[in-house]
């Protein structure tokens, strides 16, 4: 367990602090646009490149690529690391060409695809125009981070997991500038929020090249040759492609799901895609940490133990990852939930952001985070399954997932707005997990323990003592988290620290944390900094 606990370490850490700077970005971004025609347009803008980012590059892309270059390298009689380079270069080779020509065909057709999502901004003067122009500003970002997806999955294969986990850290740098620069573009020349929303698309692109020139860099200095040549379509190729195809579908259900999510929240009335992009915010903030961190570490070590027949250790590693997921997800989903008007309030409310705006945003807080533990389950599940190329079966998991979200959506929106929309992705989630599970179970691959589901249990029964306390905690301290920036901060941080101390005291006192799991984290090590190169 020390590999992956230290793995998830390198990459929760520093995904932490990418999520610190978004809600910096965020709160910022909260604070100068609001919930309005903007900062609608720009929130489409963002999520059309991110979408494709995360379905295609970080996806499907590395769910197929990172167990092929990693069989290369650890081969013994077929070139090694020269071999899994020569194959990673003919990839890159083919993907910048790929990536290009999907791109420019996606700006040239984007009132389509905006017309496709979010139609019914047409009926607010200037809304659908604004969002087609920045759009197309943010869409060449797709290609800058699919290129950085693929640079820190060649990384990730060599246990060097930092740089993939610091590069989000620029883009929220970069974006905070952006909205600085369009508050100050904003209050000199009076150009509206549409100058703001113009400076943010132009920031993200810039980002982009940050990210790539210092993802390159971290390659170059960890012994990585690789080289852009002319495109040849290999036969190790033409696998990855066939690879990707359905890990496209099987690996991206949540993201599928956002589009889906993004086309209903666009029929809801202005203001509600914003609202739904801040809350999920919070409910990023554990997902991103645990839940990638999980999936990311896990993938590259559970092909290692399945390509050398060693299903003992595979086994053991999924116990593991299923444990350390459910300890830090199952009190990060019920703390949200209870202290949702809390830390919507405390975080968001400002400036353009109302009170009636974050009051809603605390309800879709709580919906989101019912879906939590499946959410971070999904990562740790869906390796077990890319580990051994098998890409369809979460294929046609996803399909039937998504085919009931959709179902739901059609049934929800209407009746309970945007709230019954992110309840409905919380359910299909569950769902999903459920189904994914089942399989892996029937096909021997993974069996829960009783060890481990007593340890769960105890889990459960430590977050509930934890959810007591706050459910009498909040409001009591309600006062506080409405009021100044420094009596809001106090009252966020008391929430979280009586939460942490009496979830963790518990989970001590009911034998829900692993002994060894405890040594391995508090064992005394020489300090050293952390190299992002590495």
């Amino acid at each position: 367990m020390s590999s992956l606990v230290r793995n998830v370490g390198t990459i929760g850490g520093l995904t932490a602090v990418s999520r610190v700077f978004g809600f910096v970005r965020d709160m910022l971004l909260a604070r100068v646009l609001g919930a309005g025609l903007a900062a609608d347009a720009w929130q489409l803008a963002f999520t059309l490149p991110n979408t494709f980012r995360r379905l295609f590059a970080e996806g499907a892309f590395s769910v197929a690529f990172v167990p092929m270059y990693t069989r290369r390298l650890n081969a013994e009689t077929d070139g090694g690391e020269e071999a899994a380079d020569r194959f990673a270069s003919d990839v890159l080779s083919v993907f910048v060409w790929v990536l290009l020509g999907f791109s420019a065909l996606c700006m040239i057709a984007m009132p389509g695809i905006v017309w496709l999502l979010a139609r019914d901004y047409q009926a607010v003067p200037g809304k659908f125009e604004l969002s087609v122009t920045l759009s197309r500003i943010t869409f060449p970002y797709l290609g800058l981070v699919s290129l950085v997806a693929m640079l820190s999955g060649v990384l990730n294969a060599r246990s060097r997991f930092a740089p993939g986990a610091f590069v989000p850290v620029l883009l929220n740098i970069v974006l905070i500038g952006g909205i600085v620069t369009g508050y100050v573009l904003r209050k000199n020349d009076g150009g509206g929020d549409a100058t703001v929303a113009y400076a943010q698309a132009v920031a993200l692109f810039l980002a982009g090249v940050a990210q790539l020139a210092y993802m390159w860099w971290a390659m170059r200095k960890a012994g990585v040759r690789l080289a852009i040549r002319a495109p040849r379509f290999t036969p190790e190729v033409k696998r990855l492609g066939m690879l990707i195809l359905p890990a496209t579908f099987g690996a991206g259900i949540y993201q599928i799901s956002q589009l889906v999510d993004t086309f209903f929240a666009t029929s809801l009335p202005q203001g509600s895609l914003a609202l739904l992009k801040y809350a999920d915010r919070l409910n990023q903030m554990p997902l991103g940490i645990f839940g990638i961190a999980l999936g990311t570490a896990i993938l590259p070590m559970l092909a290692r133990h399945i390509q050398t027949g060693d299903t003992k250790e595979a086994q053991r590693l999924q116990t593991n990852a299923i444990e350390i997921a459910m300890l830090l997800c199952l009190p990060c989903a019920v703390a949200l939930a209870i202290c949702s008007q809390a830390f919507t309030a405390g975080i968001f409310r400002g400036g353009k952001m109302t009170a009636a705006d974050t009051a809603i945003m605390g309800h879709i807080v709580t919906a989101l985070v019912a879906g939590l533990p499946a959410y971070v389950l999904i990562k740790v599940f869906q390796p077990a399954f890319f580990s051994r190329e098998d890409t369809k079966t979460p294929t046609f998991v996803a399909a039937g997932a998504l085919a009931i979200n959709i179902g739901l959506n059609f049934y929800v929106v209407p009746r309970y707005g945007i709230v019954g929309l992110a309840a409905a992705t919380a359910t299909t989630a569950t769902l999903n997990v459920l189904t994914l599970y089942t399989i892996l179970q029937i096909r021997g691959w993974f069996h829960f323990t009783a060890k481990l589901a007593g340890r769960i249990a105890r889990q459960i029964a430590a977050t509930a003592l934890m959810g007591l306390a706050l459910w009498y905690l909040t409001p009591a301290l309600e006062p506080y988290w409405l009021g100044g920036a420094l009596s809001r901060i106090v009252s966020l941080a008391a929430l979280v620290l009586v939460g942490a101390s009496v979830f963790f005291g518990a989970a001590y006192l009911l034998g829900a944390l692993d002994k060894d799991l405890i040594a391995q984290l508090t064992r005394k090590r020489r300090a050293k900094p952390v190299d992002l190169a590495e």
